[in-house]
């Protein structure tokens, strides 16, 4: 009886010395080095297993004694097989570097988020464009991002003016002023600067392109109702890079841009300029002008100051300088009569100082202080009537990152002010300061499933020379990941929003702010909204792979700002009570066969509806269907090919009429010897455009009205030049 009991011991003293085997690992990505929060590690052919937390560090408990190979995996990357011998003879922190797969999105390290994850392990949806599809657009309109957006799923650029070309962003069929633009995280666009945001912002310098649908506020505040557009530069890097950029095009377009950066040690820097000219274009000899006579440049010098790898500093300056007329086409050229009078004139200037600081504690932990003062000013010119004034913006933003356990925690406090003051009568003189405090948790609760939660505290202070107004907002959102297997991946994210009321806006932009009157006993907006989504890819065959998303969204925003006339010939804005409400879903597929060959197609349905009104409901300009399909051809440092088609569904203008559906078509070719790449672009080779349907500009010439943009008035355009990387 003894010996049994002595044997029992052992035996469970034996167990229990194997149970206590362990294995610590840091998991990080084999190229950029960043940890691999939620990759997995586990034991060949058994149930144990364990996840990464926020800094990609996993423990394997309970192994077995003896020779054992662990698996370490993690989506979009292959799986790594290692043998150890356990008992460890050295139990110090092994690293472990996993290969990203030939899922090249799933490599992209998404910046709006703040917490420095891949997108496949972020529980956010966040769409990208990287480098090679911006290297792409870069070719067919290398003045401004217009073209990019236009051509992107759920994101439509919406020409506001005939003779100007001036533009806003809409996401989900929503207004622009409802898209928070960002510039690495600044945002400076808005407001007084309009349609033109979207002109001042090239391509050359930016490294990607990060779009959030849905609400966002949690990070951003005010503003992110529809989403978040964020253009993320490019960094200084230990090797250093010289691009140089000439286009010319059939319409007058001219485009000269550089780009430089070089890290050395502690100091790096980077420095951006590009000039653009175009000549006034009409394309249907009606004798008013579909491009404007323009001309504008941009230098943006950053300097950057590094002490290891622990703390960088950032010193930035934007400067944009803007000219262009548009109008009669012999008041453009200076042969002005009695006939020809109309013209269109912006002048513009933006200065924006950005200053950026970061302090890394430990892995997965850092402290972030961004700053930036802008200053934009403006002067519109039509016949008999001048508009002009100052816009005055600083974003102030603190926050604190750090990692325990599962979670990854941000929290911070933020300053933003606006501020317009119009020249001559200061009729529309306003600004708004905000004070906001927020904190977002990211949850790996499993390497399957992942929660992002966050809370935001908004004070907003508007007041102009009739009323002043306070407004507390408490912005709650919420966003999940489910890795139903390693094919099928699912997010849903939803949460509230607000936009403090401006009178500018797309129509009053279109109306160069004539006639408006200041705002008086309106709130701000206020929505709630949401998206969901569905996330499949496979390989079918050893060289092609497919993948597919599906994503539903919503929004409501209550209290709408809607633009009213009164007796006098004036306007001015009041709250509806009923919401404006959009719907519908996006569909993206992608078909790769042996990394050379890209089919995308993207189609969007989009309800967008004014429950306020009688009758038709639905928004102006705003497409219920739309079809983008792009089939790319590429042999890296060689030559690319590619051909686009976009349907753009029926919509209805602002009087109620219906206008038809209509096809455009693109084809771009780029072939590199070396360091030179020579592209030519036919954009919309169809020469689609709305005059083909009936003329824009309505009489009488002196004194013409417009008709709302619905389709492209330049028409077909090529152009093609050269870029020269050193």
């Amino acid at each position: 009886m003894q010996k049994m009991i002595l044997l029992l011991m052992a035996t469970l003293y034996i167990h229990a010395a194997n149970a206590q085997n362990k294995l610590t690992v840091l998991i990080r990505d084999g190229k950029t080095q960043q940890p691999l929060p939620g990759a997995s590690i586990s034991i060949h052919g058994a149930a144990t297993g364990a996840g990464a937390d926020a800094d990609g560090k996993a423990i394997l408990t309970n192994i077995p004694a003896g020779k054992q190979i662990i698996l370490f995996s993690f989506t979009g990357y292959e799986t790594l097989r290692k043998q150890f011998e356990f008992p460890l003879a050295d139990t110090n922190l092994i690293v472990i570097s996993l290969t990203a797969g030939e899922e090249e999105l799933d490599e992209v390290i998404v910046q709006s988020t703040r917490t420095s994850r891949t997108i496949a392990n972020t529980p956010t949806r966040v769409e990208t464009i990287d480098g090679e599809e911006l290297d792409e657009k870069n070719n067919m309109r290398p003045a401004n991002v217009s073209m990019l957006l236009h051509e992107s799923t759920g994101l439509q650029v919406q020409q506001t003016s005939a003779t100007n070309g001036n533009a806003s962003i809409r996401v989900q069929g929503l207004d622009g002023r409802y898209t928070q633009l960002l510039k690495d995280g600044y945002p400076n666009f808005g407001n007084f600067a309009g349609g033109l945001s979207v002109l001042e912002i090239p391509p050359l310098d930016l490294k990607q392109l990060e779009v959030i649908k849905g609400p966002a506020s949690t990070l951003y505040g005010g503003g992110a109702i529809a989403g978040v557009v964020n253009f993320v530069s490019k960094a200084p890097q230990e090797k250093a890079e010289y691009d140089i950029m000439l286009n010319q095009s059939h319409v007058g377009q001219t485009n000269i841009g550089g780009y430089a950066s070089q890290r050395f040690g502690k100091f790096g820097y980077s420095f951006f300029g590009l000039l653009n000219y175009q000549k006034a274009y009409d394309v249907d000899d009606d004798e008013f002008s579909e491009l404007p006579e323009s001309n504008n440049f941009t230098i943006n010098p950053r300097l950057f100051f590094y002490r290891g790898s622990t703390m960088y500093i950032m010193i930035g300056n934007s400067y944009t300088r803007g000219r262009n007329t548009g109008g009669d086409m012999k008041v453009i050229d200076g042969k002005p009569d009695i006939n020809h009078t109309y013209f269109e004139k912006n002048r513009t200037e933006r200065n924006t100082t950005t200053l950026e600081f970061e302090k890394t504690f430990r892995p997965g932990s850092k402290l972030k202080l961004k700053q930036a003062i802008g200053i934009f000013n403006r002067t519109i010119s039509i016949p008999n009537y001048i508009f002009s004034g100052k816009n005055t913006n600083s974003f102030t933003d603190l926050s604190l990152m750090f990692s325990k356990s599962k979670h990854t925690l941000i929290g911070g406090l933020n300053l933003v002010y606006d501020k317009f003051r119009q020249d001559d009568t200061g009729l529309l003189n306003a600004q708004t300061l905000t004070g906001g405090i927020y904190v977002q948790d990211t949850w790996d609760i499993s390497e399957r499933l992942k929660l992002e939660s966050g809370l935001r505290a908004d004070q907003a202070n508007t007041k102009n020379s009739i009323y002043t107004k306070n407004q507390v907002f408490v912005l709650p959102r919420i966003s999940a990941l489910f890795k139903i297997t390693d094919k099928i991946s699912s997010r849903i994210s939803g949460g509230l929003g607000y936009k403090t009321p401006t009178v500018f806006n797309e129509r009053t932009e279109g109306m160069q702010y004539r006639d408006i009157l200041p705002l008086d006993k309106v709130v701000a907006e206020r929505s709630v909204g949401g998206t969901a989504d569905i996330n499949f890819k496979t390989r079918l065959g050893g060289a092609l792979s497919f993948s597919i998303n599906q994503m539903f969204f919503y929004t409501s925003i209550s209290k709408p700002l809607v633009l009213s006339a009164d007796g006098f010939g004036k306007y001015y804005f009041y709250n509806e009570t009923k919401p404006v409400v959009s719907s519908g879903f996006e569909t993206n597929v992608k078909f790769i066969f042996k990394e050379d060959l890209k089919l995308f197609v993207g189609y969007t349905l989009v309800e967008a509806k004014a429950k306020y009104v009688n009758g038709n409901q639905f928004l102006p300009l705003v497409p219920k269907n739309k079809l983008n399909l792009t089939l790319m051809y590429e042999k890296e440092d060689n030559f690319k090919l590619g051909l686009e088609s976009y349907l753009t569904g029926q919509q209805h203008l602002y009087n109620g009429s219906k206008v038809p559906s209509f096809w455009e078509f693109g084809f771009m070719a780029q072939k590199t010897f070396g360091k030179f790449s020579f592209f030519i672009n036919f954009e919309n080779f169809t020469d689609q455009r709305q005059s083909k349907y009936k003329t824009v500009v309505n009489p009488p010439h002196t004194d013409p009205g417009f008709d709302d943009i619905w389709n492209h008035t330049e028409g077909f355009v090529v152009n093609g030049g050269v870029k020269i990387k050193f």
